[in-house]
This record gives C-alpha cells, sequence and structure tokens, in this order.
C-alpha cells in the first residue's frame, strides 16, 4: 500500500451456492495512485496477485485509473460509487454483455485516475518504493519470503521485510551524511573560524567505529545467503562408494541411478531439500578417478568445481575397501586430501558407507582405529541399503546446514549485492583513514564514496540531504 493522496480497493467476494454455475474466484481490485506528482501520468495496471491455477479464491489488484468505472460497470452502479470503506453486496456482472456473473461484497476506496493496462511484473511494489514505502531491502525481503520454502527462509524474510535489515543501514546512511557534511563544511568554511573545534576528530573516530561494525558485519560466515538461497552439500568420492545411493536414500525418491557399474553418475545431480526447516541444495558428483572417456572427465572437473563451492562435502567412503594393511586413519586422512585438496577438512562429513558388507570382527576393528583419530572431521558409518547409522548420520549434517536463527542477533546479509556494497564502503572509509592527515579533500571522496555504498543497498541517497545537514548543524550563512 502506498501513501497517497487517493487509493481504491474494488473487492468482489463471491457467495457460494449449491446450484447453478460454480462461484467465481474472489476478485480484489485495488487502485493506488500514490505520489500525485510521480504519478499523476500512470495508466491503471491490473494483475492477478494470487497464485496461478484453480482455486475457490483469488485476488485481482487494480491500480490506477478505471476502478471506479470498473465498479459501476460490474456492480451495477450507475451513478454514484458506494461510501468509501463500506462493504455492499452486490451482483457481478460482465460490463459487456451484463450476465450475471456471481454476487459479492463490495468494497471502494476512492480512486482518480485513468486508463489501465495490465501490471508488469513487481509494478505494485516499484510504486510501493517510488512512494518512499518501501525501501530496497524491504523489497528484497518481499521477494524472498512470495518464494520461501522452507520455515527458516520465511522468518528471515519476514525480518528483513519488516525492515530490520534496511533500518540498519540506514542508521549507517544517516551516520555518514551527517559526518560528510561535517567534513565537507570544515573544508569550506573552516578558515573563517565557523565551524567549532574537534570537529574532524569526532569524525575520525565514527569512521574508525563503522569501519568495524562494517566488517563485522561482513564477517557472518554467510548465513543469510545461504539460508536464502540453500546450504550447498555436495556428496563426493571414489566411484562406487555408494553416492548415488546416499543421495536416493537421503532423498527418498530414486534421484539419481544406482549400478554397480563404476562410473555410472557423468553429471552432477541437484535436488532441494528441507533439512530441520533448513534448505538445502544436494548435489551429487561423478566418482574422482582417471579416466581416459572425455565424458567422464567432464563429469570428474565438474565434481571438483562443485567440491570447491560447497558450504558442506560429504565424502563418500566404501567400508570395505578400506585397506588392512594401512591405519584407516592414514587411509582417511590421504583420501580426504585427494577429494578437498585446497580446503578445510573440518568442512566435510565423512561417511563410510556399505557397513553392511563388514563382518563383526572388521566393524570392532573400524571403531577401534576411528577412536584412535585425536581431531578428525565429523565420521559416520552407515548402510544406505539397511539404514543403520543413518539417524546419527542425519543428525550430524543437519548440525551443519543450519545457519542460525534468523530472529535473533542482528539482522544477517541476505544478498550478494548486499555484500559487494558494503566491501567497497569498507574500502571506502579506508580511503578515508588513508588521505585524512595529507588531502582532506580526498578523504571526503572517501566518506561520499561510502555513503554512496550504503545509498546503493537501500536506494535512497542524495546530495541535498547532506546540504541539510550542513545548514542545520552548522547554520551557516546567517
Amino acid at each position: 500500500m502506498l501513501n497517497c493522496k487517493y487509493f481504491c480497493y474494488l473487492s468482489f467476494f463471491p457467495l457460494y451456492c449449491s446450484k447453478g454455475p460454480p462461484p467465481l474466484q474472489r476478485l480484489l481490485c485495488t487502485c493506488d495512485h500514490g505520489n500525485t506528482n510521480r504519478l499523476a501520468d500512470a495508466e491503471t495496471i491490473f494483475a492477478l496477485s494470487s497464485g496461478h491455477g484453480r482455486c475457490g479464491v483469488a485476488v485481482v489488484r487494480v491500480s490506477g485509473p478505471a476502478s471506479l468505472s470498473a465498479l459501476r460497470s460490474m456492480a451495477g452502479l450507475k451513478h454514484t460509487p458506494p461510501p468509501p470503506r463500506t462493504a455492499l453486496l452486490r451482483s457481478i456482472t460482465d460490463p459487456r454483455t451484463k450476465e450475471v456473473l456471481d454476487r459479492g461484497l463490495v468494497l471502494w476506496f476512492p480512486g482518480n485516475v485513468a486508463g489501465m493496462r495490465p501490471a508488469e511484473a513487481g509494478e505494485f511494489t516499484r510504486r510501493a518504493f517510488q512512494a518512499g514505502k518501501l525501501g530496497l531491502t524491504e523489497v528484497e525481503g518481499l521477494g524472498d519470503l512470495i518464494h520461501a520454502e522452507t520455515e527458516a527462509q520465511r522468518r528471515q524474510a519476514l525480518r528483513q521485510m519488516s525492515g530490520d535489515l534496511g533500518r540498519l543501514y540506514q542508521d549507517w546512511s544517516s551516520r555518514l551524511k551527517r559526518n560528510l557534511a561535517h567534513v565537507e563544511a570544515f573544508i569550506d568554511f573552516s578558515e573563517d573560524e565557523l565551524i567549532e573545534e574537534g570537529v574532524l576528530d569526532q569524525v575520525d573516530q565514527f569512521i574508525s567505529e563503522l569501519q568495524s561494525e562494517v566488517e563485522h558485519h561482513l564477517q557472518d560466515e554467510r548465513r543469510g545467503e545461504r539460508l536464502r538461497s540453500g546450504v550447498h552439500v555436495v556428496i563426493a568420492g571414489a566411484t562406487n562408494a555408494g553416492k548415488s545411493s546416499l543421495l536416493n536414500t537421503l532423498c527418498q525418491r530414486p534421484a539419481a541411478i544406482v549400478s554397480p557399474i563404476a562410473g555410472t553418475t557423468r553429471d552432477v545431480v541437484d535436488t532441494a531439500l528441507d533439512i530441520a526447516g533448513f534448505p538445502v541444495v544436494l548435489s551429487d558428483t561423478a566418482g574422482l578417478r582417471d579416466s581416459a572417456d572425455l565424458v567422464e572427465r567432464e563429469g570428474v572437473r565438474r565434481a571438483r568445481q562443485r567440491v570447491e563451492q560447497a558450504d558442506v562435502t560429504l565424502v563418500v567412503v566404501d567400508c570395505a575397501q578400506i585397506p588392512l594393511d594401512q591405519p584407516t586413519v592414514s587411509f582417511l586422512r590421504d583420501h580426504i586430501k585427494t577429494v578437498l585438496p585446497s580446503q578445510d577438512p573440518k568442512q566435510c562429513i565423512v561417511v563410510l558407507n556399505k557397513l553392511d558388507l563388514l563382518t563383526e570382527q572388521r566393524r570392532q576393528r573400524l571403531r577401534s582405529d576411528l577412536s584412535s583419530w585425536t581431531a578428525p572431521p565429523s565420521v559416520c558409518c552407515v548402510s544406505c541399503l539397511t539404514e543403520e547409522g543413518l539417524q546419527h548420520f542425519l543428525s550430524q549434517l543437519q548440525l551443519r546446514v543450519q545457519c542460525g536463527d534468523p530472529l535473533s542477533g542482528g539482522p544477517s546479509l541476505t544478498q550478494a549485492r548486499h555484500r559487494s556494497h558494503l566491501q567497497l564502503c569498507v574500502s571506502a572509509l579506508k580511503q578515508f583513514r588513508r588521505y585524512r592527515d595529507s588531502d582532506l579533500a580526498l578523504a571526503a571522496e572517501g566518506v561520499r564514496l561510502a555513503l554512496t555504498c550504503v545509498g546503493r543497498i537501500t536506494g535512497r541517497v542524495g546530495p541535498e540531504e547532506i546540504l541539510d545537514i550542513i545548514f542545520k548543524d552548522f547554520c551557516i550563512g546567517k
């Protein structure tokens, strides 16, 4: 909804009857005009606001000129509109044939624009942003809420849509504007002794504090981004270790082909899961081995690329293939290095699969060897065939994919563009500190760049605001 001079809702709520044709879906027409200076020439737009497909209730929203004429022609109101914000029971008719379509409630809020066309994607929200009712972070939160598939995603999107993240960035922006105004005023008017002493010292302290705040905000292990797009979990290992079987077990469906023939999986198989309310993108990959087959070599290349990009890697090992003449811990350490050549082993879970193939004696030896591993990554012994050990493995996986409670602590970064702009903001603040004593004009440009970076996140920044602060704080030109 917009802060506007004229605002119109036209709502039709169908009554369900036991006889005759099935009732129409609910029709909700909204006419928003927003700031009349900005939107005076806007056309009327309309769109289905609820999901597509067959359903008992639907919402159609209208913004712009022809809501009143639509109300009159479809609700049988010849001359005068109904009282504003009052529900009336009316017959809903086809405006051309006058055929009665349904009976429903009509609600109207006056509006005054003309012309109608289908709304473009996101146009209602764009108008809300243009009218100053939503910042870009709130708009992004609304989009994330629409596409949320898990409870944690919904909670994070609601928090962002409520403005928590936007208020944090707006606070930084306001403080940057004030301190930039102080620096600009010092450059222009300090020689006239119109600026009080200690202004630049206060700016120095602020810049140092803000840089620390932004850097701390960036050091969040990408929790918000991972929660928004899904934690990327990659299943990797040698051929025939049971990677595809593990994928199918986790998905509870035959998502990947399982075969005793080595090298069956040659491409990446992705599937989306909800694990303990957190979104997970699970990827099965080709077995890691040297091959003369060009197709399999490409599959191996893609597998290694996914491992490099993974948030969590499940290193699957065939229990029965662990050599008896080599210490188990030594073998696993070497194997992990072949799968994760450039990553921290703590980012992986070692899954010792095919436990059902081991004799009791081999199992006891395996448990004894693993107990001597002083600082291992998580190690789970499972059987995808019998599902033995699966619950313990799932509990370990849940711990790895949880991104924290999105409602606790400070708001998290949720977009890659936020991170990019904030990284540039930190660099700009460093520019201020670098040139502070040698060239104050270049130092001020660093603060201006930092303000621009934050403003690009929220969508609101302008030079006139800096002038306002200069005259408010210093009363220059009296």
